[in-house]
């Protein structure tokens, strides 16, 4: 596996006006050496976990709407595999994920067998990993928050086109494009916008198969300045499943996107 990389999750500059950021946290591979020696999966079996779990290319279509954009939103981006720790996870028994071995920390793979053993103490990680990145995109939005009196988060992911066993809620539809919304932090025309942003990719639905948003817990819930979207992209629009080479697809997909982040102003 790789070094660690340095830093971990990177921050990429917008406009100063833009109160978009598109925060990417679930794109990379990478899992440095120390943590790699926790995981008891051999390197193939490493490898087809990645392929699986990994929202392959979504740092590239974020890069790719940035660079279309009116107005450059900002990037926040995870450099480390979510097989580290997953910065979107509640760190505590708020986390329903943790049902099937996947809160902030894994111990469970996306087919259920033993990624790390369950015992582990997780607290390390999550010191090292989880609070430093969660301050750093709290601090991202505020800064938002200061320059433009709002901050629109845009979480960009992707799923596959079929269920896999760890999801809790798989069995809904599974359109071309999911939306996750949040009752207080999505307002309707944030969800109108998106709507009919990716018509152009086909159908959306709202909160299925995945739902919610990730917004800082230093604003989740209190201000509502702060709006926030989940955009997951069925993958089949746009590589080859279950964690190959992007196509043509990825840059329609990216023109929605870059729709999308226009319409924010």
């Amino acid at each position: 596996m790789d070094d660690e990389p340095a830093p971990s999750f990177e921050l990429l500059p917008g406009g100063d006006r833009s109160p978009v950021i598109l925060h990417v946290p679930h794109s990379s591979r990478a899992i440095p050496a120390s943590v790699r020696a926790g995981i008891v999966l051999s390197d193939v079996e490493l490898e087809d976990e990645l392929d699986h779990i990994t929202d392959s290319h979504t740092a590239e279509l974020a890069a790719e709407a940035a660079g279309r954009a009116r107005s450059t939103p900002w990037q926040f981006v995870n450099g480390l595999s979510r097989l580290v720790i997953d910065p979107e996870r509640f760190p505590d028994e708020r986390e329903e994920m943790v049902a099937v071995g996947m809160g902030a920390v894994y111990t469970r793979t996306t087919r259920g067998e033993t990624l790390r053993p369950s015992d582990e103490d997780p607290a390390a990680l999550i010191a090292r990993y989880f609070h430093p990145y969660a301050r750093a995109m709290a601090a991202a939005v505020a800064d938002r928050l200061a320059a433009t009196g709002r901050a629109v988060v845009i979480d960009v992911h992707s799923y596959p086109s079929r269920r896999l066993p760890y999801e809790l809620h798989g069995e809904g539809a599974r359109p071309p494009v999911c939306l996750g919304a949040d009752g207080f932090h999505t307002p309707g025309e944030l969800l109108a916008q998106a709507r009919e942003a990716f018509a152009h990719c086909g159908d959306t639905a709202v909160n299925t198969p995945f739902a919610g948003t990730y917004v800082p817990l230093e604003f989740y819930g209190k201000d509502a300045r702060v709006s926030a979207l989940m955009v997951e992209i069925r993958r089949d629009l746009y590589l080859r499943e279950p964690g190959g080479p992007a196509g043509p697809g990825l840059v329609t997909v990216a023109k929605a996107l870059t729709e999308l982040v226009d319409a924010q102003g």
